[in-house]
């Protein structure tokens, strides 16, 4: 079983810069998918990034490629997400999401464990 644990979140102004930060606990780490995925108000949680845990393999939603950046720390049992150039149609909780298995998954229905989530807010 795993559980995660989120942090980072808060207000920048457009064209900042973020970072939030997953905390990674449980038994399956060797064989787990981490992805990132954000619900802005009124609207349904979309995906924005995953990472494999075994091999590092990443993925990222159109609409952040190039500025987000997902990466883990192994030792430290952390993931974190990199945004830069920050836009307000980034605002949205931010959701830290876990999967076992060997295949890696964009879909949320896929995924096994969340985080609390966490609030990204974006001003013009």
């Amino acid at each position: 079983q795993v559980q995660l644990v989120e942090s980072g979140g808060g207000l920048v102004q457009a064209g900042g810069s973020l970072s939030l930060s997953c905390a990674v606990s449980g038994r399956t780490v060797r064989r787990l998918t981490v992805g990132w995925f954000r619900q802005a108000l009124g609207r349904e949680r979309e995906f924005v990034a995953f990472i494999s845990w075994t091999v590092g393999r990443t993925d990222y939603a159109d609409s952040v490629k190039g500025r987000f950046t997902i990466s883990r720390d192994n030792a430290k049992n952390t993931v974190s997400l990199q945004m830069n150039s920050l836009k307000p149609e980034d605002t949205a909780v931010y959701y830290c999401a876990g999967r076992t298995g060997y295949s890696n998954t964009r879909s949320k229905e896929e995924y096994d464990y969340w985080g609390q989530g966490t609030q990204v807010t974006v001003s013009s």
